[in-house]
């Protein structure tokens, strides 16, 4: 593990839904100083009330100054122009976000200075900060998500990933996309936060209250509900099992209309939970969903989810994606509607003796043994 270095961070907003950037900047904290630089001016914004509540929030996060939300790990949001396809806001842009991160590395830097971008557009900013080296750890096919300029993100990251020092890829897809700009790109998949959600299955945790009052049995998800979510599938399969409870946790922005499933009573969408909470809801599941299209984006998707379904004992029941497939012996596949059926009746089948075998399967996949093989490539 590196140590004594002043990392910076760029990521998407800190006070989302844990993901892999929020796991390695928390293990690298404890040996060196981060600064998480919320950076959020990739999509052009629409005039949806998500959006506008998103740059509300970001104003105010601004406007608030740089937070410290855990020994180490300091977090600003910079002050942006958030028209991404403008030259002209493109190039204050550029000069705004350089300027006050120099201003904040004059009173947080310790030591050796590393860039670690998890964005793919910041390859102007290198030079600036006197790094030493340079990391793009590539999670998703960015040039694939809705609102972004495919052209642009492109141009972009393949600009990031020529003067990286390492590229990490977590998937298959992504690391055949990228080997070709950078012959030092590594493949690391996900892991997974193994001491909490294994207690799940080690810990005997009282059903949270809200899903205490959906009858079993209950398939859940957690996550974030975007338009790479079927729900039409999941929607098709309640109809036909009215006895199966649907629970889908977390945020839906706007772009996804999740008031058409009103008249789906077994649909339940109880919103965002607490990221502490989740093991106990978990633990009161019968099954844990991956029901994501399949399409260019979710071709390069690992979801961390799968790892922490099974970490937490659960049957698994996803669409075929490429990633998945490589762990078939602890996961239904379905395509189809019918697939799904299918698959929920075999998992709904299994006895909860198996919960502790898929726990020991993912006992060998936690982040730090990941970052391990990271920091050893640096």
């Amino acid at each position: 593990m590196i140590q004594g270095k002043t990392i910076i961070c760029f990521a998407s907003g800190y006070d989302a839904p844990p993901t892999s950037k929020h796991h390695v900047m928390h293990l690298l904290a404890e040996r060196n100083t981060v600064l998480w630089v919320n950076f959020h001016a990739s999509r052009m914004p629409t005039t949806s009330s998500s959006d506008l509540r998103y740059m509300v929030l970001k104003l105010r996060q601004v406007v608030s100054g740089m937070k410290k939300p855990r020994p180490n790990l300091y977090v600003m949001t910079p002050l942006v122009i958030p028209l991404p396809s403008s030259a002209w806001a493109r190039r204050i842009n550029r000069r705004l976000l350089i300027m006050q991160i120099r201003l904040a590395m004059a009173k947080l830097r310790t030591g050796p200075v590393q860039v670690w971008s998890f964005t793919p557009d910041v390859a102007y900013a290198l030079g600036h900060f006197h790094e030493e080296k340079v990391v793009y750890y590539c999670v998703d096919d960015h040039a694939s998500f809705s609102g972004y300029d495919r052209a642009q993100v492109l141009r972009d990251e393949e600009a990031l990933c020529r003067r990286a020092d390492l590229v990490v890829t977590t998937s298959m897809a992504l690391q055949e996309a990228k080997a070709g700009w950078n012959p030092n790109t590594i493949l690391v998949p996900h892991g997974v936060d193994y001491d909490h959600f294994s207690r799940a299955v080690t810990e005997d945790l009282p059903c949270p209250p809200d899903l205490a009052a959906i009858p079993k049995p209950r398939l859940g998800f957690f996550g974030l509900i975007r338009d790479w979510v079927d729900l039409d599938l999941l929607a098709s399969v309640a109809r036909s099992r009215p006895h199966w409870h649907f629970v889908l946790i977390g945020d839906a922005d706007s772009r996804v209309n999740i008031g058409r499933f009103k008249n789906v009573p077994n649909m339940h969408f109880p919103g965002r939970r607490p990221y502490a909470a989740l093991p106990a809801y978990c633990r009161h599941l019968d099954a844990g969903l991956i029901p994501f299209k399949i399409n260019e984006l979710t071709i390069a998707v690992n979801p961390i989810k799968l790892r922490e379904y099974l970490c937490a004992g659960l049957p698994v029941i996803s669409t075929p994606l490429p990633e998945v497939l490589l762990y078939a012996d602890y996961v239904e596949l379905a395509e189809t509607a019918a697939d799904f059926e299918m698959a929920a009746k075999k998992c709904l089948g299994i006895q909860d003796s198996f919960r502790e075998k898929r726990r020991v399967v993912m006992s060998q996949e936690t982040w730090a043994g990941k970052l391990e093989q990271i920091c050893a490539s640096i």
